[in-house]
Protein backbone atom coordinates (compact mmCIF):
# COMPACT_ATOMS: atom_id res chain seq x y z
CA UNK A 1 0.00 0.00 0.00
CA UNK A 2 2.81 2.38 0.90
CA UNK A 3 4.59 1.70 -2.38
CA UNK A 4 1.41 2.37 -4.35
CA UNK A 5 0.86 5.69 -2.55
CA UNK A 6 4.49 6.61 -3.14
CA UNK A 7 4.09 5.98 -6.88
CA UNK A 8 0.92 8.11 -6.92
CA UNK A 9 2.82 10.85 -5.06
CA UNK A 10 5.61 10.71 -7.66
CA UNK A 11 3.08 11.02 -10.48
CA UNK A 12 1.48 14.04 -8.79
CA UNK A 13 4.92 15.65 -8.45
CA UNK A 14 5.76 15.01 -12.11
CA UNK A 15 2.39 16.43 -13.22
CA UNK A 16 2.92 19.49 -11.02
CA UNK A 17 6.32 20.14 -12.57
CA UNK A 18 4.90 19.73 -16.08
CA UNK A 19 1.98 22.09 -15.43
CA UNK A 20 4.26 24.72 -13.92
CA UNK A 21 6.65 24.54 -16.85
CA UNK A 22 3.79 24.89 -19.37
CA UNK A 23 2.60 28.15 -17.86
CA UNK A 24 3.40 31.44 -19.50
CA UNK A 25 5.81 33.66 -17.64
CA UNK A 26 3.94 36.51 -15.99
CA UNK A 27 7.01 38.72 -15.83
CA UNK A 28 7.96 38.94 -12.20
CA UNK A 29 6.15 36.41 -10.08
CA UNK A 30 5.30 37.99 -6.75
CA UNK A 31 6.89 41.34 -7.50
CA UNK A 32 4.90 44.34 -8.63
CA UNK A 33 6.33 44.32 -12.14
CA UNK A 34 3.62 42.00 -13.52
CA UNK A 35 1.04 43.19 -16.01
CA UNK A 36 -2.46 44.16 -14.79
CA UNK A 37 -3.99 41.41 -16.91
CA UNK A 38 -1.88 38.80 -15.18
CA UNK A 39 -2.60 36.30 -12.45
CA UNK A 40 -4.80 38.48 -10.22
CA UNK A 41 -7.41 39.28 -12.84
CA UNK A 42 -10.63 37.29 -13.25
CA UNK A 43 -9.39 35.85 -16.52
CA UNK A 44 -6.04 34.81 -15.03
CA UNK A 45 -7.64 33.13 -12.00
CA UNK A 46 -9.96 31.09 -14.22
CA UNK A 47 -7.12 29.85 -16.37
CA UNK A 48 -6.94 26.06 -16.60
CA UNK A 49 -3.23 25.85 -15.85
CA UNK A 50 -3.58 28.04 -12.78
CA UNK A 51 -6.38 25.88 -11.40
CA UNK A 52 -4.49 22.71 -12.24
CA UNK A 53 -1.43 24.04 -10.42
CA UNK A 54 -3.51 24.86 -7.35
CA UNK A 55 -5.16 21.44 -7.30
CA UNK A 56 -1.93 19.53 -7.88
CA UNK A 57 -0.02 21.57 -5.29
CA UNK A 58 -2.74 20.97 -2.71
CA UNK A 59 -2.78 17.24 -3.52
CA UNK A 60 1.01 17.13 -3.26
CA UNK A 61 1.10 18.77 0.18
CA UNK A 62 -1.76 16.66 1.56
CA UNK A 63 -0.22 13.48 0.18
CA UNK A 64 3.19 14.42 1.66
CA UNK A 65 1.69 14.90 5.12
CA UNK A 66 -0.30 11.66 4.84
CA UNK A 67 2.73 9.65 3.67
CA UNK A 68 4.87 11.02 6.51
CA UNK A 69 2.27 9.99 9.09
CA UNK A 70 1.70 6.62 7.45
CA UNK A 71 5.43 5.86 7.30
CA UNK A 72 5.82 6.72 10.98
CA UNK A 73 3.13 4.23 12.01
CA UNK A 74 4.35 1.28 9.95
CA UNK A 75 5.67 -1.63 12.00
CA UNK A 76 8.39 -2.97 9.79
CA UNK A 77 10.84 -5.37 11.34
CA UNK A 78 14.35 -4.29 10.57
CA UNK A 79 16.96 -6.93 9.95
CA UNK A 80 20.37 -6.25 11.38
CA UNK A 81 23.54 -7.67 9.88
CA UNK A 82 25.15 -9.65 12.69
CA UNK A 83 28.17 -10.86 10.73
CA UNK A 84 30.46 -8.33 12.43
CA UNK A 85 29.06 -8.71 15.94
CA UNK A 86 31.44 -9.77 18.72
CA UNK A 87 30.70 -12.81 20.82
CA UNK A 88 30.17 -12.27 24.57
CA UNK A 89 33.48 -12.23 26.43
CA UNK A 90 35.52 -11.53 23.29
CA UNK A 91 37.94 -8.63 23.65
CA UNK A 92 37.53 -5.66 21.41
CA UNK A 93 40.26 -5.34 18.79
CA UNK A 94 42.78 -2.63 19.49
CA UNK A 95 43.03 -0.04 16.77
CA UNK A 96 46.31 -0.11 14.88
CA UNK A 97 47.37 -3.54 16.20
CA UNK A 98 47.64 -4.95 12.70
CA UNK A 99 49.75 -2.01 11.62
CA UNK A 100 52.49 -2.51 14.23
CA UNK A 101 55.86 -3.48 12.72
CA UNK A 102 57.09 -6.98 13.36
CA UNK A 103 59.85 -7.37 15.93
CA UNK A 104 63.38 -8.06 14.67
CA UNK A 105 64.28 -11.75 14.86
CA UNK A 106 66.60 -12.73 17.66
CA UNK A 107 70.12 -13.56 16.57
CA UNK A 108 70.82 -17.29 16.38
CA UNK A 109 74.40 -16.90 17.58
CA UNK A 110 75.32 -15.03 20.73
CA UNK A 111 78.49 -13.75 19.06
CA UNK A 112 76.68 -12.31 16.05
CA UNK A 113 76.23 -8.58 15.98
CA UNK A 114 72.82 -7.30 14.78
CA UNK A 115 72.90 -4.93 11.85
CA UNK A 116 72.08 -1.32 12.59
CA UNK A 117 69.19 0.12 10.69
Amino acid sequence: MFTFLLVVHTLIAAALVAVILMQRSEGGGLTSSGSPSGLMSARGAADFLTRATTILATAFVVMSIFLAGYAATLNRGATIDTSLARKPGEAAPTPGAAEAPAAAPAPADNNAVPLAR
